[in-house]
């Protein structure tokens, strides 16, 4: 019988060879999105650190630490397998993440990285003892859905963001999560807080001037033509809501445990010359009684009576 996942050491857990092997919700839009943002601030030599509150599996926080730059320190808060304190919130990591555990994230991680970020594992509000005022220029918040933990870690997240960072919000609008979105629209009626953009999962916000950010993201998306967007305006100031359907992914990070055979034969798929390589393929023609019955089938009784006519008459000659 195998042992219960929390027991599990980390070589015995299943390794992913890419990215959506790993569990979790990490859409295409906020990909683009993350890759755009923390790219931004890297071409501006922004300073600043990584934070990640809630980190399920490891899935955005493998993407995010893909992107850390050598001087910068990448930290991720979560329970993982440690109790509640309180009972809601209890009840809800019993429903919603019955199966994760530091292991499980430690093992995902380690997949596609040489080195584990710094871990908090605890409540998401004991992030400030660990991380400075000011020192974070980009953090993802996606730990508790309850209005008072969220209200507490916006709250939080203010003070540990630079003047220009950004913060990104998870289930902002998810009908299950009410909580998030009290507590996120809250912060910006009431904290200061400044809407940036938004997709269908997350909101991107920031205390800082929100408008070079926009200026500079609606050129990148034209830019690109595969990202369909629109600008609202909510209490007279700019928002960008934008879709990413279909659209180009960035790249992943690579897996560590990709097989040599796998890398090659993608590799190959890849090359300039592959398509090239491959003979044309003929589809043979349908059968002429088939088109007949095709034609039957789908033009408009008086069409067909006049084809079935005229066939009767040439055969007649």
């Amino acid at each position: 019988m195998t042992a219960p996942l929390a027991e599990q050491s980390a070589e015995h857990l299943p390794r992913p060879t890419r990215l959506s092997e790993v569990k979790g919700w990490f859409f295409t839009a906020d990909q683009l999105l993350f890759d755009w943002f923390l790219a931004h601030q890297q071409d501006r030599a922004e300073p600043g650190d990584l934070l990640e509150l809630g980190a399920y599996m490891g899935k955005s926080a493998i993407f995010l630490g893909a992107r850390l730059r050598p001087e910068e320190r990448f930290t991720v808060c979560d329970l993982f397998d440690s109790p509640a304190e309180d009972a809601s919130n209890s009840k809800e990591m019993r429903k919603s993440y019955a199966t994760l555990t530091r292991r499980a994230f430690e093992a995902n991680y380690l997949a596609f990285h040489d080195e584990l970020p710094t871990i908090v594992q605890g409540l998401s509000s004991l992030v400030s003892d660990h991380v400075d005022e000011g020192s974070v220029r980009f953090a993802h918040i996606d730990a508790s859905h309850l209005y008072e933990h969220v209200h507490g870690d916006i709250l939080a997240v203010r003070k540990l963001l630079t003047a220009h960072g950004i913060v990104v919000m998870d289930d902002y609008r998810a009908e299950h999560c009410p909580g998030v979105a009290a507590a996120t629209w809250q912060a910006v009626t009431n904290e200061g807080l400044r809407p940036v953009c938004i997709t269908g999962t997350k909101f991107y916000g920031t205390w800082g001037d929100p408008e070079p950010l926009q200026e500079a993201l609606l050129e990148w998306i034209a830019s690109r033509g595969d990202i369909w967007h629109e600008v609202q305006y909510v209490n007279g100031a700019p928002l960008v809501r934008l879709s990413a359907k279909g659209a180009e992914e960035p790249g992943h990070p690579a897996s560590r445990h990709t097989s040599a055979a796998r890398t090659v034969r993608r590799s190959a798929a890849q090359s300039p010359g592959a398509s090239a390589a491959r003979p044309a393929v003929r589809r043979p023609a349908p059968a002429r009684g088939a088109v007949r019955r095709v034609a039957r089938d789908v033009l408009p009784p008086i069409v067909t009576r006049a084809l079935v006519r005229a066939r009767k008459r040439a055969r007649k000659r």
